[in-house]
């Protein structure tokens, strides 16, 4: 019984030994060559062939696609466009790349040659620039599964368009969007669909220096044409405008220039280099910096939100510097009156002086001396009824608050001064008022 049992151990050990089990997975990842030459070699695959549909019919060939959104670096106002760098992933079912994996060992192949199978011919409809990222190795490969199931992934940068709709700005809202679309294959041959689950995703440290992704809504854009219809995918990416940097650089020092053009309504009405030099410095200072927004949106032929509020405030800086202007005029109209009454007084002083009873003496020096009637006829009684309704509607009327504040300012240019300190602010304020109102609780206008 012996020398029967001792072969048996004698084998079991070999089979057991380390080397030969390395031995046997070493030739088991060299299975790989075998079945890619079996399933690709000449006269098997025919990569100028498209897959047959689901089921294995004359169907269309479906494509689920799905992205993964790396970074995105900039937002152009300008250009109206906007870069980023994803992971792009295509998934579709070719049976005729089905092998065996040898009880699950071989879980998948992978290529690097995209030429080597079938490919769909999609697009970026909105691309403008782009290309592939080859440090160290290409940033691609395909796996195909033994169902035949082929993954292909690629990453890739792009430069897209993304019209824009700035009515709003810098309080707006902008989508930019990402179209994927067959460029050949219409929808009898070729179908595009988003992955089931989670189509897209975002990395999650995603930061933009002026705007904040909010959201990001998946769907289909199919196109007609007059060679057929053309499967297609969109991506819609909401941006919202980070409104902190618009507020320290433009909205404030804007109120400020405004502000400061209010302080020459309290400085004297004859200090007219300060007056003026203050006028003209804010105006220009405006100008300046109306310019220079300007220079950095496109031209277009709407007014925007911030064409507004710089419009006002370059209106009430240069309504101050009007201010001034009528306030110069008025003084030197209230010098002019002053030099009359000046050229006027010694005549009035000279009728005051005149001795009112020399009025009562006759020319030969006798007193005239006026009677009262001792009869007084009705007629005389109507008369004087009618004398004292006439002094009671002459009666000066009750002054009212107002003018009896204006009363204490006796120069009329001092009086444009103080009315100007009160009505610019309180207009100026009502402007805010209904500007931020207005814009801050307006709907946003989609921009297709």
């Amino acid at each position: 019984m012996w020398p029967g049992v001792l072969p048996l151990l004698v084998l079991l050990a070999v089979l057991l030994h380390p080397s030969r089990c390395t031995q046997i997975k070493v030739n088991f990842r060299e299975k790989e060559k075998q079945v890619l030459d079996n399933i690709l070699g000449p006269g098997r695959y025919d990569a100028r062939i498209r897959p047959s549909g689901e089921n294995g019919t004359d169907g269309p060939a479906v494509v689920r696609v799905n992205i993964f959104v790396r970074s995105i670096s900039k937002i152009d106002d300008v250009t109206m466009e906007y870069s980023v760098q994803l992971t792009f992933r295509e998934q579709w079912l070719d049976e005729r790349l089905r092998f065996n994996d040898f009880g699950g060992r071989l879980k998948y192949l992978t290529l690097t040659e995209a030429n080597r199978v079938w490919m769909p011919d999609l697009f970026f409809s909105n691309e403008k620039e782009g290309h592939f990222h080859n440090i160290i190795m290409p940033n691609v490969y395909i796996r195909i599964f033994p169902n035949g199931s082929v993954l292909y992934s690629i990453r890739i940068s792009l430069t897209l368009s993304c019209p824009m709709n700035l009515k709003l700005y810098p309080l707006d809202r902008q989508i930019c969007s990402l179209r994927m679309a067959s460029y050949g294959w219409t929808t009898d041959d070729l179908v595009f669909l988003w992955k089931e689950g989670d189509p897209v995703q975002v990395v999650k440290n995603l930061h933009l220096p002026r705007f904040t992704l909010e959201k990001f809504l998946t769907d289909y854009c199919n196109s007609k044409t007059n060679t057929g219809e053309y499967s297609c995918l969109k991506v819609d990416l909401m941006f919202k405008r980070e409104f902190s940097y618009y507020l320290i650089q433009i909205y404030i020092p804007c109120c400020m220039l405004v502000i400061v053009s209010w302080v020459s309504f309290w400085l004297d009405q004859s200090a007219v280099p300060a007056r003026v030099s203050l006028g003209v410095t804010t105006l220009l200072t405006m100008a300046t910096q109306t310019s220079g927004i300007n220079a950095s949106l496109p031209p277009v032929s709407y007014t925007k939100a911030i064409d507004v509020w710089t419009g006002v405030c370059l209106t009430f800086v240069f309504g101050a510097l009007l201010e001034f202007a009528l306030v110069n005029y008025a003084s030197r109209s209230d010098m002019h009156s002053d030099n009359i009454k000046k050229q006027f007084a010694p005549e009035m002083e000279h009728s005051s002086s005149i001795d009112p009873s020399s009025e009562l003496l006759e020319p030969d020096g006798s007193a005239n001396f006026a009677m009262k009637p001792l009869v007084r006829h009705p007629e005389d009684s109507m008369s004087m009824d009618k004398l004292q309704q006439c002094e009671i509607h002459m009666q000066p009327r009750k002054k009212n608050c107002c003018r009896s504040w204006l009363s204490k300012f006796p120069t009329r240019s001092k009086r444009i001064d103080v009315i100007s300190r009160i009505f610019f602010p309180i207009v100026f304020a009502l402007f805010n008022l209904v500007y931020w109102s207005t814009y801050l609780f307006r709907e946003e206008e989609g921009n297709e």
